[in-house]
């Protein structure tokens, strides 16, 4: 899941009135960013793979540890990182767009509202196909929170920076004081619930139904913590001191989290127990809820997140390259993708049948072949997104900054 605007292009057209100096340190740090989102975007493969070749036997939220696979388990807990980096650096990302280094500041609002408005479009249209095949139901995922987390950023970012990060920690840890409240579907008020903190049918009759998998109001606490994170990556902002607070806030972030979880104190509506083995008491341990994120979901991922961002700063290598490739053209990938898992998945449902009720997918003892597949297609799918990233950094077409 995303942002899936990456702030590489907009940022190269704006650096020419840079000092050369200033002009390298945040060209590293731009391409740190698009290295993390391209991980998480790797990440994310591996899930829509299981969920392409694995929902016959779909995992619940949060999962249900006996009878789920530690390789099921782990597979998913890893791609839980992805949502919350995605909405992270895209209010990074949106800080950075309207001040350029050297550059004069531009109007953060629409740059937000027609992104968010494309991503929204988006997801009702390409993305629901690609999804389901058909557009019986809408289902709103995680571009529509994206999308819908821009919009609300729009119209916040006039806030003080102070004023944008307590926002943001008050919607992210105080949202699950009230994850437990039931609002009865004939409700006035259910819509809105259901759109801001509960996962549910919008519209669950007629010919077009509409079911929410992604309620917004915590992805928006995570894009204010973003955007007011984002001075950090100025140039004004030396290495050394965005190191410290990068590695401390993801060190303190992660230390909340022991705390919290493992007294079951807060954060999480799921809390742990002892297991019948040592992996069991883990996987119960690091089982999150997602939809929508835990206090404890965001501290574990964004945590994670932030200690990995200090790290790709300095590393440059084949690894870190392809996946700043992948996080550069981050739209373009995450559509493109999504085409290709289901056109294949069409190919061998035509060509072996459905082998799991009316699905084609690999059997419970045979999950290795989700991973074999998922490494298979890093390859085929980064070929198309470096000839478009390419296509993207020459092109003076308007529509190419989108994706």
């Amino acid at each position: 899941m995303t942002t899936l605007t990456s702030p590489s292009g907009a940022a190269t057209r704006a650096r020419t009135t840079a000092p050369p100096g200033a002009l390298a340190a945040h060209k590293k740090r731009i391409t740190s960013i698009d290295a993390l989102r391209g991980f998480v975007m790797i990440i994310m493969l591996l899930d829509h793979v299981r969920e392409t070749l694995y929902l016959h036997l779909q995992v619940t939220d949060p999962m249900t540890v006996p009878g789920t696979p530690p390789e099921v388990f782990f597979s998913r807990l890893a791609a839980h990182f992805c949502a919350p980096v995605f909405v992270f650096l895209t209010g990074l990302s949106a800080w950075l767009y309207a001040n350029p280094p050297g550059g004069t500041p531009r109007d953060v609002r629409g740059y937000l509202v027609k992104r968010g408005l494309l991503l929204i479009l988006l997801e009702v249209t390409l993305v629901n196909f690609a999804w389901s095949g058909n557009y019986h139901v809408l289902y709103l995922q995680v571009m529509w929170a994206i999308g819908f987390s821009m919009l609300a950023l729009a119209l916040l970012s006039g806030l003080p920076r102070w004023a944008l990060a307590a926002l943001g920690v008050v919607i992210v840890g105080g949202h699950n004081a009230v994850a437990g409240v039931i609002v009865a579907a004939d409700s006035a008020w259910y819509p809105l619930w259901t759109l801001m903190l509960h996962r549910g049918w919008l519209v669950a009759e007629g010919a077009l139904k509409v079911k929410l998998t992604y309620p917004a109001l915590p992805w928006v606490g995570v894009i204010l913590l973003g955007y007011a994170f984002a001075p950090l990556f100025t140039t004004a902002v030396d290495a050394a001191r965005r190191q410290r607070v990068l590695l401390l806030t993801g060190a303190a972030s992660l230390l909340l989290l022991l705390v919290l979880r493992g007294f079951n104190i807060y954060g999480e509506n799921a809390p742990w127990t002892s297991g019948a083995t040592a992996v069991e008491t883990a996987m119960s341990w690091l089982n999150f809820t997602k939809y929508p994120p835990s206090l404890d979901f965001v501290l574990m991922t964004l945590g994670g997140g932030l200690l990995m961002l200090a790290a790709l700063e300095h590393a440059d290598n084949a690894f870190t390259r392809v996946c700043s490739t992948f996080g550069g053209a981050p739209m373009f990938y995450y559509i493109f993708h999504l085409y290709v898992l289901m056109v294949s998945y069409r190919i061998l449902l035509a060509i072996f049948g459905p082998n799991q009720g009316t699905r084609f997918g690999v059997d419970a003892d045979s999950f290795w072949i989700v991973w074999v597949v998922w490494l298979a297609m890093l390859p085929l799918l980064y070929v198309p997104v470096k000839a478009f990233g390419a296509y993207k950094r020459r092109s003076t077409q308007a529509w190419v900054r989108y994706f």
